[in-house]
């Protein structure tokens, strides 16, 4: 099986996006793995602080490695926004592919430093380190109105991006590019900045990846496009919630004398894993 590190350089060479999607249990774990094997893709699975609290550390890193061999599939766990150093080391102790530092509200030097100091553990331990550049919001829930902190105007240049990216050592980036963490009622979530984006990939070369928070809520030309343009990994999560949620409450409508959790959370599994296939098809290309 391929290391995380060459799954990225072999989307980048592609020009196709890993997916990455969050869980808060094995239901969600299981309908992603599934869509990942049916369509022959490699997949990377994260927990948020919140997610990684709820399943547990070490249950995390369990259950995704028992989806490896049960799947026969490339898929790997990332320990999503880390908000410490501390908490990141807990995640590479406990056999992460990958930690992310969000240190985004943080000071820069702090977030620079931060970001440093978990390089330093990871490289030892051949775990990856991603790290945000530009802030696009926390919440991934529904939002009625872009956040107020959430500043579009101001999106870190290339060159800010390639300087942080060399004074750190991560391994992949995160920039802002007209993202936004979250999914707007009703409507499509702002559009990317895709010149952005390309001139960021032109500036770090191939060698580092380019990871697009906030994917949920883009419409299909904006993930085409930033793709194209050199994202290689794309974070979904408020939309696997809210498909195994609206799943879950078909499932009780249609039966609502149902009390075995077994059948009536089948519904959230196929609304995940439809959701996730459709996405898997558009980020690698499968029509």
């Amino acid at each position: 099986m391929k290391t995380l590190k060459e799954a990225y350089k072999d989307a980048l060479e592609k020009k196709v996006a890993i997916g990455h999607f969050n869980i808060s249990d094995s239901t969600q774990l299981n309908a992603i793995a599934q869509a990942a094997k049916d369509l022959n893709v490699p997949v990377i699975i994260g927990v948020s602080e919140g997610e990684r609290d709820f399943v547990g550390l070490k249950k995390a890193v369990a259950v995704v490695r028992a989806a490896r061999e049960e799947y026969d599939i490339e898929i790997f766990i990332n320990a999503d926004h880390m908000h410490s150093v501390q908490g990141c080391i807990d995640a590479i102790d406990a056999g992460f592919d990958s930690v992310i530092f969000d240190g985004t509200k943080m000071s820069a030097e702090e977030n620079k430093e931060g970001a440093k100091e978990v390089v330093a553990y990871a490289k030892e331990r051949g775990v990856i380190v991603e790290a945000e550049v530009g802030y696009i919001g926390t919440s991934s829930k529904l939002l009625d109105e872009v956040p107020d902190d959430v500043v579009f105007d101001s999106l870190p240049t290339a060159d800010e991006v390639l300087s942080f990216v060399k004074e750190t050592g991560i391994d992949a980036v995160a920039p802002a590019v007209g993202n936004l963490h979250g999914m707007l009622k009703g409507r499509a979530n702002p559009s990317l900045h895709i010149d952005r984006i390309r001139e960021i990939r032109t500036a770090l070369g191939n060698e580092v990846g380019m990871v697009l928070h906030g994917g949920s809520g883009l419409t299909d030309s904006d993930f085409s496009h930033a793709i194209e343009a050199g994202i290689n990994v794309v974070h979904i999560n408020t939309e696997i919630r809210v498909a195994y949620r609206k799943g879950i409450e078909a499932s009780l409508e249609a039966k609502p004398e149902e009390v075995a959790p077994y059948r009536y959370l089948n519904g959230g599994y196929d609304g995940v894993y439809k959701t996730v296939r459709k996405r898997l098809q558009l980020f690698n290309k499968i029509s």
